[in-house]
C-alpha cells in the first residue's frame, strides 16, 4: 500500500468523524457500515446504514436503503464521497473481501478499528490499480 503519495488528502469534518466512531462503537461486536457525503470531495455527513449480515467479520448494505440514501444526498445537494465500516477486532487495513467488493473507485473507504481501546481510523482509495492509503485531515 502506498501512503497518499499520489492522491490528495481526505478532508473529514470533526462532527462526521465523531459520528462515524460512535456508530461503530454502538454496533460492536458486529461490523458497522455507512456512507459519507459532502460538498466537493469533503466528507461532511454520515449516513448510518444497517449491516444486513449482522456479522463480526463482514458487512453488506441493503441496495434499497442505499438507493434511498443516495436520493437523500442528492436532495441535500451533497456528493457521495465515501463508505465506512468497522473492524471490531482487526487493524484498520482493507481485507481481501474489502478490496474485492470495492466498486466505487472515486470514493474514500474508511475503516474504523476497534481493536484497541482508542479507535483507529484509516482511509483508502481502492480501484483496479490497487489500494492507496490516504491521509485524513480532520476539520
Amino acid at each position: 500500500m502506498e501512503l497518499g503519495k499520489h492522491s490528495p488528502p481526505c478532508f473529514l469534518m470533526k462532527e462526521a468523524y465523531d459520528e462515524m466512531i460512535l456508530h461503530c462503537m454502538q454496533e460492536t461486536p458486529f461490523e458497522a457500515c455507512g456512507l459519507l457525503s459532502g460538498r466537493g470531495k469533503n466528507c461532511e455527513t454520515v449516513w448510518r446504514m444497517k449491516n444486513v449480515e449482522r456479522s463480526e467479520h463482514s458487512f453488506a448494505m441493503d441496495l434499497g436503503e442505499m438507493d434511498r440514501t443516495f436520493a437523500a444526498m442528492n436532495e441535500a445537494k451533497q456528493n457521495f464521497n465515501g463508505i465506512y465500516h468497522s473492524h471490531p477486532t482487526a487493524l484498520p487495513t482493507p481485507s481481501t473481501e474489502d478490496i474485492q467488493y470495492a466498486v466505487y473507485p472515486h470514493a474514500f473507504y474508511f475503516i474504523v478499528s476497534l481493536k484497541e481501546p482508542k479507535p483507529e481510523v484509516a482511509c483508502y482509495l481502492i480501484d483496479k490499480d490497487g489500494v492507496t492509503e490516504v491521509e485524513i485531515i480532520i476539520l
